[in-house]
C-alpha cells in the first residue's frame, strides 16, 4: 500500500477505505467496482472500436469530402441503399399487377379477383402513404377534409373523374389543377352579419332544417344575388365548378348554423396537392380505383344531370 494509501481513513463498520471526501459528516467510501460490471465495459469499449471499423460512424471529417461526408466503414453498410433495393424489390413485385391494371376498366377490375385484390392491396398502401394524414385511415374524412366513403362528389365521382382530380390536384400549382373560390362575404364586408345569418337559415332550409320564415325570405333574396351562379338556384350545386350540392345534408365544413355562417363569412379555401408527378401513372391508377371501390363511387349513368 502506497503512503497516499496508509494515511487514508479505513471505514469501521465496512473495513473499507475512503476517498478522503466528506460531505455533511458522510465519508464516501473507496468501493471497488463489480468485476461483471468492469467486463462488460471493457467489452463495450471493444465493441465500439470494432463498430468504428466496419460501421459508418464518424461525421464530418476534416479532409473527408470537404468535412461534410461520414466515415463508410469497412462494410460500406447504406441503410439508404438498403431502402433503394427494398423498394426495386417492391416494384418488381408488383409489376405484373400494375400491368394488368393498365387501360383496365372498373368492371374489368370488379370482375377479376385477382385484380381487385391487387388494386385494394397496392391502392390501400400509397393510401395510408398520402392521403390518410388528412382523409383519415378509413378515408372517413373529417371537418374540412372529404368522407371518401360516400357518394358526394364536389368534382364528380366516376373513376376518371376521380383520378383527374388526384392527378391535378384542388387549388394546387398543377397548370390544370380543379379550382373555384368561393368568396369570403363578411371577412370581405360583401355581406353584413345579418345578412349572412339570414342566407346561412335560407342555405339550411334547403336541406329541411327549420328556421324563421321571413329570415328564409331575406336569404333567399341574397342566395339568389350572390350564391345561385355558383351553387345554381335552388341550391343543387355545380361539379364544372366544384360548388356543392346544398340540398343534401353533407357539410364539407360542418352543418350547424353557426358552422354555415362562418363558412359564409370566411370562404373556405381547402387544397389539395396535386398528385402528377410525385406519384407514376400505374400509382395513381391504383390510388384511382381504390378510392372509387371505397363505396362512393359512382359510374356514368349516376352522374346527376345538369352538374
Amino acid at each position: 500500500m502506497s503512503e497516499h494509501d496508509e494515511t487514508r481513513e479505513t471505514d469501521a463498520h465496512s473495513g473499507t477505505a475512503t476517498t478522503g471526501h466528506e460531505w455533511d459528516g458522510i465519508k464516501e467510501l473507496d468501493t471497488p467496482l463489480p468485476r461483471w460490471w468492469l467486463y462488460i465495459f471493457y467489452a463495450s469499449i471493444v465493441w465500439s472500436v470494432v463498430y468504428w471499423v466496419l460501421m459508418p460512424a464518424w461525421p464530418a471529417l476534416p479532409g473527408l469530402a470537404g468535412g461534410t461526408d461520414h466515415t463508410r466503414g469497412l462494410r460500406n453498410h447504406s441503410e439508404r441503399a438498403n431502402v433503394a433495393l427494398a423498394l426495386d424489390a417492391l416494384a418488381a413485385e408488383r409489376a405484373d399487377g400494375f400491368a394488368a391494371l393498365e387501360g383496365a376498366s372498373i368492371t374489368e377490375i370488379e370482375n377479376d379477383p385477382d385484380l381487385l385484390g391487387f388494386v385494394f392491396a397496392a391502392g390501400e398502401a400509397v393510401f395510408g402513404d398520402n392521403c390518410a394524414t388528412c382523409h383519415g385511415t378509413g378515408a372517413q374524412g373529417f371537418v374540412g377534409y372529404p368522407n371518401l366513403n360516400d357518394d358526394v362528389w364536389l368534382w364528380g365521382g366516376s373513376y376518371d373523374d376521380i383520378r383527374t382530380t388526384l392527378a391535378v390536384g384542388i387549388r394546387a400549382e398543377h397548370p390544370d389543377t380543379r379550382f373555384s373560390q368561393m368568396p369570403a362575404f363578411g371577412r370581405d364586408e360583401l355581406l353584413t352579419r345579418s345578412e349572412i345569418a339570414d342566407t346561412a337559415d335560407y342555405v339550411l332550409s334547403l336541406s329541411g332544417v327549420e328556421a324563421d320564415s321571413a329570415a328564409i325570405a331575406r336569404g333567399a333574396v341574397i342566395y339568389d344575388a350572390q350564391c345561385a351562379s355558383c351553387h345554381m338556384p335552388g341550391g343543387v350545386g355545380d361539379r364544372a365548378q366544384g360548388a356543392p350540392d346544398l340540398t343534401d345534408r353533407d357539410w364539407l365544413y360542418g352543418g350547424s348554423r353557426d358552422q354555415v355562417m362562418t363558412s359564409i363569412h370566411r370562404g373556405p379555401y381547402g387544397v389539395m396537392p396535386a398528385w402528377e408527378g410525385r406519384l407514376d401513372e400505374a400509382t395513381l391508377d391504383a390510388m384511382a380505383a381504390y378510392v372509387f371501390l371505397l363505396g362512393g363511387g359512382e359510374g356514368a349513368s349516376e352522374r346527376p344531370t345538369g352538374q
